[in-house]
C-alpha cells in the first residue's frame, strides 16, 4: 500500500465535528437550502461555541432547524462550506472514505478512468478538494482551509479504494499552488505528498498519447475536462486544414490530426506549453502533421486575416478571461473579439469550434456574445453541438461554480 508522509486510519467511527453551531439569519441561506454547499458571511447571524477557522461545526436556520456540518472560516467571504446535510451523517474518517468511494464508483459507470478527475469539490460533496488521477499518479488541489484538514483522509482513502479494483497508486504531487489559497488564509504549495517520484508521467487518451508535466503544466498539468469535446472533433477535421489557437500542449491540434486533418497550425504564447506540444506530437508521429508557432493569438488573428489565410476548422480554446464578476464585461470584450476574428478565418462552410471556461460567463452571455461577433463579421453560424464538460466533472445543480465550460461548433457560411 502506498504511504502518504503522514498515515491515516480511513475506518475509524471518531467524529470530526465540533460542538459550535451557525445559524443563519432570517431568510438567508437561500443557496444552500436550494441544494448548494455554501453559506456566505453575510447570511449568518451568530456562531455559538468555541472553534477554530476549519473546524466542522453544524449549521442551523433562525428557527433551530439543522441544515448540515460544514467547515468554518471567519478569514473567507465563503464562511462555512457544508460537507453533509443529514443530522445522522456525523462527519467521521469513515463517513469520508464513503464519499470518496461513490465518487469513484460514478466514474466508473460514466467515463474511462484511466486518466480522470476522480474527485471535483463540491460536484463530489468534498468541498476544495481536486483530485486527478493520470494512470498510476494522483495530483491533488486544496483551495480552503476546511479541505486542507481532510486531504491526508481523503487521500488514503482514494488509494485504498483504488487499490479495491486493483489500481496501485504510484505517488501523489501536490498542486495548490493558486492564489485563491490566499483568501483562506493559506500559503501556496507544490510538492510530493509521498516519496518522490518521476513527475513526467504518460497517458493516454482518445488513442493519443501524451506527457503530463504534473510539476510545471497548467493546473494539475492537463485539461480533462476536455476529454469528449475533443473527440467530437474527429469528424469535422478529416482532410482538413486547421488552425488551432490556445493550443496549450497540443491536444485540440493533436486530435485534429489523428482525425486525418491534411495540417494543423497550433498556436500559443508559452514556449514551455509549445515544446511540450512538439514532444506529444512527436511521440505520436504526427510532428509532420502539425506546425507550431509561439505567438499571442490575439495579435496573429489578424495577421492572418492580413495574408487573405482561411481554414477548414478554426479552434478557440483560450484560458479563461474573467475570474470574478467584476471583470465579466473586459471578458465579453475579449470573447467577441477572439471570436469575431476567428470566423473571419474560417472558410465558406467550415468550423469555428469555440470555448469558455470560465463559470462567470454564463451560457447566455457566451451565446449573446458570439452571435455579436458573428453579426460584425457578417457571417452565418449554423449550430453543430453545444457541450459541457467531461462527466468526470459533474455539474451539481444549485452549485454555480461547478459548472464552467461551454463548447460549441459551428458551421460558418457567409451571409447569404
Amino acid at each position: 500500500m502506498l504511504i502518504l508522509n503522514t498515515e491515516f486510519d480511513t475506518s475509524r467511527e471518531e467524529d470530526l465535528c465540533g460542538s459550535a453551531r451557525a445559524v443563519l439569519k432570517k431568510k438567508e441561506g437561500r443557496t444552500l437550502k436550494a441544494g448548494g454547499l455554501w453559506v456566505y458571511d453575510n447570511e449568518i447571524d451568530k456562531i455559538e461555541g468555541d472553534f477554530e477557522n476549519g473546524e466542522i461545526l453544524s449549521v442551523e436556520d433562525f428557527d433551530g432547524y439543522f441544515l448540515g456540518y460544514g467547515f468554518v472560516n471567519l478569514r473567507s467571504r465563503i464562511r462555512i462550506r457544508v460537507l453533509a446535510r443529514k443530522k445522522a451523517d456525523r462527519v467521521t474518517a469513515a463517513f469520508l472514505k464513503k464519499r470518496v468511494r461513490d465518487a469513484w464508483e460514478y466514474r466508473k459507470k460514466v467515463i474511462d478512468t484511466s486518466s480522470c478527475r476522480v474527485i471535483f469539490g463540491e460536484a463530489d460533496f468534498l468541498p476544495g478538494l481536486t483530485v486527478d488521477k493520470y494512470e498510476d499518479v494522483l495530483v491533488v488541489e486544496s483551495l480552503a482551509l476546511g479541505s486542507e484538514r481532510i486531504k491526508g483522509i481523503v487521500l488514503q482513502s482514494l488509494v485504498e479504494v483504488l487499490a479495491e479494483d486493483g489500481i496501485r497508486v504510484r505517488g501523489i504531487y501536490e498542486r495548490s499552488d493558486a492564489k485563491v489559497r490566499e483568501k483562506e488564509g493559506l500559503e501556496r504549495f507544490k510538492g510530493f505528498l509521498t516519496a518522490p517520484f518521476e513527475t513526467r508521467v504518460p497517458i493516454r487518451e482518445n488513442g493519443i498519447s501524451y506527457i503530463v508535466d504534473v510539476e510545471n503544466g497548467q493546473k494539475t498539468g492537463f485539461f480533462l475536462d476536455q476529454k469528449d469535446n475533443r473527440r467530437a472533433i474527429h469528424k469535422i477535421c478529416r482532410g482538413a486544414d486547421v488552425l488551432d489557437c490556445f493550443t496549450h500542449t497540443g491536444s485540440f491540434g493533436l486530435n485534429a490530426a489523428i482525425a486525418g486533418a491534411s495540417h494543423v497550425l497550433s498556436v500559443d504564447a508559452s514556449d514551455l506549453a509549445i515544446e511540450q506540444a512538439r514532444e506529444n506530437a512527436a511521440l505520436n508521429g504526427l510532428d509532420q502533421v502539425v506546425e507550431y508557432q509561439v505567438a499571442d493569438v490575439f495579435a496573429l488573428l489578424p495577421a492572418l486575416a492580413a495574408e487573405k489565410k482561411l481554414y477548414d476548422v478554426v479552434i478557440l480554446d483560450p484560458p479563461a478571461f474573467t475570474k470574478s464578476r467584476n471583470s465579466i464585461k473586459a471578458a465579453a470584450r475579449g470573447y467577441r473579439e477572439i471570436n469575431l476574428r476567428g470566423m473571419k478565418l474560417v472558410r465558406d462552410g467550415g468550423f469555428l469550434v469555440t470555448c469558455s471556461c470560465s463559470h462567470f460567463m454564463d451560457p447566455d452571455l457566451f451565446a449573446r456574445t458570439i452571435q455579436e461577433a458573428a453579426r460584425d463579421a457578417r457571417k452565418r453560424l449554423r449550430q453543430v453541438e453545444f457541450r459541457t464538460q467531461a462527466p468526470d466533472h459533474p455539474i451539481l445543480w444549485a452549485s454555480d461554480e461547478s459548472y464552467y465550460l461551454k463548447f460549441y461548433i459551428f458551421q460558418v457560411t457567409d451571409e447569404k
